[in-house]
């Protein structure tokens, strides 16, 4: 078989089996030389630059599109969606605390600058950044991939434009076909973006580090585990009444392994509405829910502000009751819904969360500080729960009776 055959049956087949094999391909070279791993990671810096770049412009015109040519009457089924991204950030967080209390975990605090970072001092501080990212400049939105701003400025132009004349709409809809092609071509290109990622990673960071943290490791991705495999599918039967690990397991293979890699839900909105067109759902729906849902379903982001902040407990012997557990979950939840409106995500969240228990914002940056050691794998797993979450809960509305 010449090179030209090998290089046509690769283009053909399935684009879980491309990435898998981008996968192996990644270790195996990171194995053999750790030089030419680093080299071949700018496959995966230009993959997610590429994906982080056409989000924006592909959310602006997907949104303003479908609500400008919206037909009056046409259910598009938003809000029992955020019901959902709601109920299941909550249900997280309180799973986590009660996984917390069953398998304690501790630190080892360590004596590290953190000077450059600025996390928030209050929720009123979380929700005012969400606010002013709404009235964000426009351009400034797309440019700097402010979702929030985007989603609000597309649907107030696409309200605009809603009583337009019909060749006005159509020039939408043709600019939202066109971006859409560039986002499938870039999506084609996963195989070999993936391949640096994961060349680059385990050449630089390897896991030899992370074995002081394998117990808090195995606890957060337990939680997440839990959350993906028996959470998710129970809301989902009690919405749908129907199977949905058929649903779960394609939103995982689908969504969640590009998410996990690329470590953006940003990043991953171009993959999610792919992944939406393919299940036959509304893009009058899924065009405004999958965007919204990668700056406010975060069960991944609670499971993380919950864990990290009941292990600094434990490691000061701070005593937990009921009442404050249960503050916890609901300052995580609503934290972790404004963490796209914060610089650094979940992890500079968590210095909020330890205020509850009077922990110090020395002590608590130390434990940002954990975060980062362990967010090779932690931030892996949080975004591709919560990027697969976002299509599983749209598809359980859209099947809804």
């Amino acid at each position: 078989m010449n090179l030209k055959n090998v290089i046509l049956k690769f283009a053909r087949a399935n684009l879980v089996l491309q990435i898998f094999i981008g996968i192996v391909l990644g270790v195996a070279v990171s194995l053999i030389s750790k030089e030419m791993a680093i080299s071949l990671s700018i496959l995966g810096t230009l993959f997610v630059k590429a994906l982080k770049a056409i989000a924006p412009i592909l959310v602006f015109v997907l949104v303003a599109s479908a609500i400008a040519s919206k037909e009056v009457g046409v259910e598009t089924k938003i809000k029992p969606i955020i019901l959902l991204y709601l109920i299941g950030t909550f249900l997280s967080a309180m799973l986590a605390v009660v996984i917390s209390f069953m398998f304690p975990t501790f630190l080892v605090f360590l004596q590290t600058s953190s000077e450059t970072l600025n996390p928030p001092s209050s929720i009123i501080e979380v929700l005012k950044s969400v606010l002013f990212n709404v009235v964000d400049n426009p351009i400034n939105a797309l440019l700097t991939g402010n979702f929030i701003g985007v989603l609000a400025w597309a649907i107030a132009i696409g309200f605009a434009m809603h009583s337009t004349s019909a060749e006005t709409k159509k020039v939408f809809f043709d600019i939202s076909a066109g971006v859409t092609k560039i986002v499938e071509f870039i999506i084609r290109l996963a195989p070999f973006g993936i391949f640096g990622l994961v060349a680059g990673t385990f050449a630089k960071t390897g896991f030899a580090t992370l074995m002081t943290y394998s117990k808090l490791i195995v606890v957060l991705v337990g939680t997440m585990l839990v959350i993906a495999f028996i959470l998710n599918p129970l809301i989902v039967f009690i919405k749908t009444k129907k199977n949905p690990y058929s649903l779960v397991f394609t939103c995982i293979k689908e969504s969640g392994i590009t998410a996990f890699f690329t470590r953006s839900s940003a990043a991953n909105i171009p993959v999610n509405l792919n992944l939406c067109k393919k299940l036959g759902l509304h893009e009058d729906t899924y065009s405004i829910s999958i965007p919204l849902g990668a700056t406010t379903n975060m069960a991944g982001a609670a499971v993380t502000i919950t864990v990290l902040t009941l292990a600094t407990v434990n490691t000061l012997g701070i005593n937990v009751d009921l009442g404050t557990a249960f503050l916890l979950c609901i300052v995580s939840s609503l934290a972790a819904c404004g963490t796209s409106g914060v610089a650094g995500g979940s992890i500079l969240l968590i210095p909020l969360a330890c205020s509850l228990f009077g922990i110090s914002n020395e002590i608590a940056m130390q434990v940002v500080a954990t975060g980062f050691i362990i967010g090779v794998i932690q931030d892996s797993m949080e975004t591709a729960l919560n990027s697969s979450t976002d299509v599983v809960f749209t598809a359980a509305c859209h099947d809804m009776n």
